[in-house]
C-alpha cells in the first residue's frame, strides 16, 4: 500500500531541482557570454599604441635627405703639374691665414721656367737683329732716295741749258724734248722711292710690333709661372679648421687638383636632395626644418640649383641658429620643406595608422573597446597629421597598424 511522501524528503527535492534549475541557467548565461565573446573580437592592449587628438600647429611638409656643410669652405688646388712632397698640417688642426698647408716638388716647374725665360732671350736677339735689318733696308733706300734728288736737279740743269742754246740758235727743238723727258723719268724714279721708303717704313713698324707682340706673350707666360711656382707651398687664405687634405706623398697631382680643403666651422648651412618629382614645389625663401639627433632646426632655402642629377635636385638652406652646438660638419640630417601651415588645428601624432589618404577609417578608444569611425584627414607631416573631421580634442585613437580589423566594427581591449 502506498505510503505518504515525507515533507522533508518534499523540501528535499524541490531544492534539487532549483539548484538544478539555477545550474542550467547559469550554463545558459555563460555561453550566451562566450558567443557574444566570439561575435565581438578583442586585442590586447599592450598590442596597440595610442594617441589622444589635441590642438596645435600642423606644417605641410616635403622630406629630402640633407647634409651639414661649413658655412664658408675654400678649396686649395694645385697651381702646377707636380708630386706631393710634404703635408705640413694633419686635418683637424686649425690654420691661419698664410699657413703651410702642403708643399709639391718645384723641379719641373723650375725647368720650365727656365726654358722660358731662355727663349725670351732669343726673342730679344732676334728683336734687336730685325731692327739692325729693317734699318739697314731703310737706309740704302734713302741714300737712294738722295742720288736720285741730285740726278733730279742735274737734269733740270740740263733741260735749262737745252733750252737757252735753243734760244739763241745753238740747239734744237729734239735737243729740249729729251732734256724734258729725262727730267719726267727722274721725278717719277723720285716719287717710286719716296714710296718705297713709306712702306718700307711701315713693313718695318709691323715686323717690330709683331716680335713686341711675341716678346710680351712670353713676359706674360714667364709671370704666370713664376707665380704658380710662388704658389707651390700650398698656404691656406682664410682662418679655419683643415677638413680634407690630399696625404699620399709622392703622388702625382695636375694643374686645377683638389689637395685640401679649409673651412670655417663657426657656422653652418645645409646641402639637401629631393626627388625632381617635388622640383615645382621648391622656391627660393621656402621655409625649412632640420631634424638632426632629435634637434629641429629651423632655416629658408637660400639656393636652388637649376640641373637635375640623377633624377635629384639639389638646394642649400641657411639656418637660423647656423652655429648651434648640434650642428657637425658632415652630419646626416632629415630637411622637412614646409609647403603649407595651419595653425591652431585638430592634430594627431602621425604613425602606421595613417595611409595618406584625405578619409579613411580609425578606431577611437571608448569605455575599454575600439570603435571603428571614420575620419577625414587634410595635410600631413612626419610627425602630425591634420584633423578635418571626425575627430574632437582629447579623443584617443589606435595609431598602430589596424588593416587586418577594417572589417570589424568594434573591438574589445583585453588588459
Amino acid at each position: 500500500m502506498d505510503r505518504a511522501i515525507s515533507s522533508a524528503t518534499q523540501g528535499q527535492r524541490r531544492r534539487r531541482r532549483g539548484l538544478l534549475l539555477a545550474l542550467t541557467l547559469g550554463l545558459a548565461v555563460a555561453a550566451l557570454l562566450a558567443f557574444r565573446m566570439v561575435l565581438q573580437p578583442g586585442i590586447s592592449r599592450s598590442r596597440i599604441l595610442t594617441a589622444n587628438a589635441e590642438t596645435g600647429d600642423v606644417e605641410a611638409s616635403l622630406t629630402a635627405s640633407g647634409l651639414i656643410i661649413p658655412g664658408h669652405e675654400a678649396v686649395l688646388t694645385s697651381p702646377i703639374q707636380s708630386t706631393i712632397r710634404r703635408v705640413a698640417v694633419q686635418v683637424g688642426e686649425k690654420v691661419q691665414p698664410g699657413q703651410t698647408i702642403l708643399e709639391l716638388d718645384k723641379e719641373l716647374t723650375n725647368s720650365a721656367l727656365a726654358k722660358l725665360q731662355d727663349g725670351q732671350q732669343q726673342n730679344r736677339n732676334k728683336h734687336s737683329q730685325l731692327q739692325l735689318s729693317l734699318e739697314k733696308a731703310l737706309n740704302d733706300l734713302q741714300s737712294q732716295e738722295k742720288v736720285q734728288r741730285v740726278k733730279v736737279r742735274s737734269l733740270q740743269s740740263a733741260l735749262r741749258d737745252e733750252q737757252y742754246l735753243l734760244k739763241i740758235g745753238g740747239g734744237t727743238a729734239e735737243s729740249v724734248r729729251q732734256a724734258g723727258l729725262n727730267l719726267k723719268v727722274a721725278r717719277l724714279e723720285l716719287e717710286r722711292l719716296g714710296e718705297q721708303i713709306g712702306n718700307q717704313r711701315a713693313a718695318n713698324a709691323a715686323d717690330v710690333r709683331e716680335v713686341g707682340f711675341t716678346m710680351q706673350i712670353q713676359d706674360r707666360s714667364i709671370t704666370e709661372l713664376a707665380g704658380k711656382l710662388s704658389q707651390a707651398n700650398i698656404n691656406s687664405q682664410q682662418p679655419g679648421v683643415l677638413t680634407w687634405v690630399n696625404e699620399d706623398i709622392g703622388a702625382t697631382v695636375n694643374q686645377g687638383d683638389a689637395l685640401a680643403r679649409v673651412a670655417d666651422l663657426s657656422s653652418f648651412r645645409v646641402r639637401a636632395t629631393i626627388s625632381d618629382a617635388y622640383a615645382d614645389a621648391l622656391h627660393l625663401g621656402d621655409a625649412v626644418v632640420v631634424r638632426l639627433n632629435g634637434i629641429d632646426l629651423r632655416g629658408t632655402i637660400s639656393t636652388i640649383s637649376p640641373a637635375v642629377d640623377k633624377g635629384v635636385v639639389t638646394f642649400y638652406a641657411r639656418l637660423a641658429q647656423d652655429h648651434h652646438p648640434a650642428l657637425r660638419s658632415n652630419l646626416r640630417a632629415d630637411v622637412f620643406v614646409v609647403t603649407k601651415a595651419h595653425h591652431q588645428t585638430v592634430r594627431v601624432k602621425n604613425g602606421p595608422f595613417y595611409q595618406g589618404g584625405k578619409e579613411q577609417p580609425v578606431f577611437v578608444v571608448r569605455e575599454g573597446r575600439a570603435e571603428r569611425r571614420t575620419v577625414r584627414f587634410g595635410d600631413s607631416n612626419f610627425d602630425w597629421v591634420q584633423v578635418v573631421e571626425g575627430l574632437q580634442p582629447g579623443d584617443e585613437i589606435v595609431v598602430s597598424d589596424m588593416k587586418a580589423y577594417l572589417d570589424t566594427p568594434r573591438l574589445t581591449l583585453q588588459d
